[in-house]
């Protein structure tokens, strides 16, 4: 089976087909299902990987996560290549940009791209008709900072590192509470933003008084700039939360660097407080929430192994717990 008779079949060029599954997100959703669709029911294999599906094992897994848009997937990485390495495994990187959108394009096409002994997926939600497609596809898979019954999952606790710096700034005083994130895209699944929002507002819950509050505050772009520039016109409102959580240090530090720009005091005047800790925010002195991505990277590649070995097993949970690091912005 060729890729002219997929293109023939579909009613689109080559160079569509072509498209669709070497980068689905530049082809409507319409013309990209179809494609699959007959690609899938004609049984067509790019050549490189058809000759691949008469081994039993190929020697290659497929990573796919938000690579290009979060620091923390490319420590998991790290993780994941260093367990892999003495197996002389071939990891293939695969970028869905965003993890506020539903699903990623990427995740439709991997049947059709190639064949792998294993499949990580992190950072990207997966709806049922991706996890029905996986399912029949067939190779091991295990979730990372996602989840789904039908798979092993490697997840952080989201919703106690919200409640753990809710806790800490309410000690400090605070009863105006701002949550810092990027566009949720769907409101079909639940994020980790939204974890961490429940627990924010549980320990507001907790704590009983009636004046405190927590306010939305959405960026238009999940970057340091929007951030920064969000600042500005933050400083200057008189009923101003005092304490403000990003949804991630890139963003805390835009934030952080607006306020001073714009002579606010920090902790002063607003408290500022981030999630990851990485090198950045030990660099600004930023309070924020540790996630262990080195070891979920290492957590989630060691359940991988074990699956491509014995590919029966019950899916298995990981649980990763939060650290809260308290700095001087806090």
């Amino acid at each position: 089976m060729t890729i002219y008779q997929v293109a023939k079949t579909a009613g689109v060029s080559i160079s569509t087909v072509s498209l669709a599954l070497n980068h689905p997100d530049r082809v409507s959703p319409p013309t990209r299902d179809r494609i699959i669709r007959v690609a899938g029911e004609l049984g067509y294999r790019p050549g490189a990987t058809a000759s691949a599906r008469a081994r039993r094992h190929t020697g290659r897994i497929a990573v796919l996560a938000p690579f290009s848009s979060y620091e923390s997937y490319r420590t998991r990485l790290v993780g994941i290549l260093e367990t892999f390495a003495p197996d002389d495994v071939e990891v293939v990187v695969l970028n869905a940009p965003s993890a506020a959108a539903e699903s990623s394009p990427l995740l439709e096409t991997l049947p059709v791209r190639g064949d792998v002994d294993g499949l990580l997926i992190m950072g990207v939600p997966l709806g049922e008709q991706g996890a029905d497609r996986l399912r029949r596809w067939g190779p091991p898979t295990v979730l990372v900072d996602s989840a789904h019954p039908s798979f092993s999952t490697v997840t952080f606790d989201d919703e106690r590192a919200g409640h753990a710096l809710a806790a800490h700034l309410l000690g400090r005083g605070h009863r105006r509470f701002g949550v810092l994130h990027e566009p949720q895209r769907s409101e079909t699944y639940v994020s980790s933003g939204m974890l961490r929002y429940e627990g924010i507002r549980r320990a507001l819950r907790e704590a009983g008084a009636a004046e405190h509050t927590c306010e939305d505050l959405e960026l238009a772009d999940n970057d340091l700039a929007t951030a920064r520039a969000f600042a500005a016109g933050f400083v200057r409102r008189a009923d101003r939360p005092t304490a403000v959580i990003a949804h991630h240090d890139l963003l805390a530090a835009g934030f952080l660097s607006g306020l001073r720009a714009a002579g606010a005091e920090v902790p002063g005047d607003i408290a500022v407080a981030g999630f990851d800790d990485g090198p950045l925010a030990e660099a600004l002195g930023l309070t924020t929430i540790r996630q262990p991505f080195a070891e979920s990277g290492h957590r989630a590649a060691e359940l991988l192994r074990s699956l491509i070995q014995a590919p029966q097993q019950t899916p298995a949970r990981t649980l990763l717990l939060p650290e809260l690091i308290v700095r001087e912005t806090t």
